[in-house]
């Protein structure tokens, strides 16, 4: 039966696979070996497979080397689109410090504007009060020049008087050189009274032409003081609103961080004590309550600086980064399942720089678990940063550092699974998120 179905395949094969014989041929005998239609076939569908195989094995390697190659390619070109983003926000930033110098170079030349102001009011007050007195004293002068003449006229009255109530008691020439005495002395006196007369209208004359001049130069004063104080208020409010939405963006209020810095910081010059011009009790001038709101606005600005150097509004890092794991929840990266994270992770360079961000003190400068090499910083406010997974700490407990500098180099101790910085933002000993205060920052600095 087996041998009839053999038969009957290789008949129907045969047509396509004829028989072959295969010849081996050595020094004593002649050998063949046959092939037949079914053997053939066999060794043809065996043939095909195998190849088929190699080309479908070629095909899956070389997808999966062009998908490498490909991935690789987007991640070169996300981490180059993202090297130009940090480049256009160093960039910004630079142009955001450039402003806040001119704004400061504003700041100081109004100042010494308020300064010569303040100093010419003083001294045209002081002209204004020598102006009174002098009239005061030429007023004194004519009232008693005036009286001078009523008693000279009454004198001679009275001399008339007696000459006319003399009569014949007194002879003719006796009369007559009386009446030319008399005549004498009032010519006298009504000439230097006449003299003292032109002195003073003259002296009342340069008076008056001098108050106009006064008048011009103080109406020309107070239009320069009115351009200068537009310009001051409008250089604070320049300077000023940056700073306060820097700090609402961060979740700060800028109250309450005015007045932390009023109480700390009382005894480092002190406020700006207001102007006071009156000298009678009078209440103060429009020009005076400006002048005091500015100087107001001026203090509440360099308590606003020395918050802003306070709080950590600085970059931790300036060399280019890559930010890998954000605040809040993530997949841990050892495989322990879904965590919390409390800061932010920026990979880059070993060894590259890493700067405190804010003025504080260094609590803390060794190594704690999951941190490796671990800075904490307190600064104002209640305000803590910590800086994690370093390869060198170049601070000690206690030192008091500035923000900018540099406290130690970015590394892989710890729980790290590559070279980064761990970086926190801690508020009363709760985190929040870094980059709150990062792009807050940026804005102004």
């Amino acid at each position: 039966m087996l041998t009839r179905i053999a038969y009957r395949i290789n008949a129907t094969l045969e047509r396509h696979f004829p028989e072959q014989r295969l010849f081996l041929k050595s020094d004593t005998e002649t050998r063949f070996i046959r092939l037949r239609p079914a053997t053939q076939a066999i060794a043809v569908v065996v043939g095909g497979l195998a190849l088929a195989w190699t080309v479908l094995a070629t095909a899956i390697l070389m997808f999966d080397s062009i998908s490498a190659g490909t991935s690789r390619t987007q991640i070169e070109r996300q981490q180059a689109l993202y090297e130009r983003r940090l480049s256009d926000l160093s960039d910004d930033r630079d142009r955001r410090a450039e402003e806040a110098a001119r704004a400061q170079e504003r700041f100081n030349l109004a100042l010494e504007q308020v300064a010569d102001m303040q100093s010419r009011l003083l001294a045209s007050e002081d002209r204004r009060r020598e102006l009174e007195t002098g009239i005061d004293v030429i007023q004194s002068t004519l009232r008693r020049t005036i009286q001078e003449r009523d008693e000279a006229r009454a004198e001679a009255n009275r001399a008339q008087e007696v000459l006319a109530s003399s009569g014949g008691a007194v002879t003719e020439a006796g009369r007559a050189r009386d009446a030319a005495a008399t005549v004498a002395f009032l010519t006298d006196k009504l000439g230097d009274t006449a003299e003292e007369r032109d002195l003073m209208e003259g002296a009342a004359k340069q008076a008056a032409v001098k108050v106009d001049e006064i008048a011009a130069e103080k109406k020309a004063l107070e239009l320069r003081n009115e351009v200068i104080f537009a310009q001051l208020e409008e250089a604070l409010t320049v300077s000023v609103e940056p700073l306060e939405k820097m700090f609402r963006a961060a979740g700060l209020q800028p109250d309450d961080l005015i007045a932390a810095a009023r109480k700390g910081y009382s005894g480092q010059g002190g406020p700006l004590t207001p102007i006071s011009l009156s000298t009678s009790n009078m209440p103060p001038s429009p020009e005076e309550i400006r002048a005091n709101a500015i100087l107001k606005g001026l203090d509440e600005m360099n308590l606003y600086r020395l918050a802003a150097f306070k709080a950590p509004f600085g970059m931790p890092v300036r060399t280019a980064v890559r930010y890998t794991s954000g605040f809040g929840g993530r997949n841990d990266p050892l495989g322990r399942g879904y965590r919390r994270h409390e800061g932010q992770d920026m990979a880059g360079d070993y060894g590259s720089p890493i700067y405190a961000t804010a003025d504080g003190v260094v609590t803390y400068a060794g190594w704690e678990n999951g941190y490796g090499r671990l800075v904490k910083i307190q600064h104002a406010f209640g305000i803590e940063t910590r800086y994690g997974h370093m390869s060198q700490i170049r601070v000690d407990v206690g030192q008091r550092v500035s923000r900018g500098d540099r406290i130690g180099d970015m590394g892989n101790s710890g729980r790290s699974t590559g070279t980064h910085l761990h970086y926190e933002v801690r508020i009363g000993g709760t985190a929040v998120n870094p980059m709150t205060f990062i792009k807050a920052g940026s804005n102004v600095f």
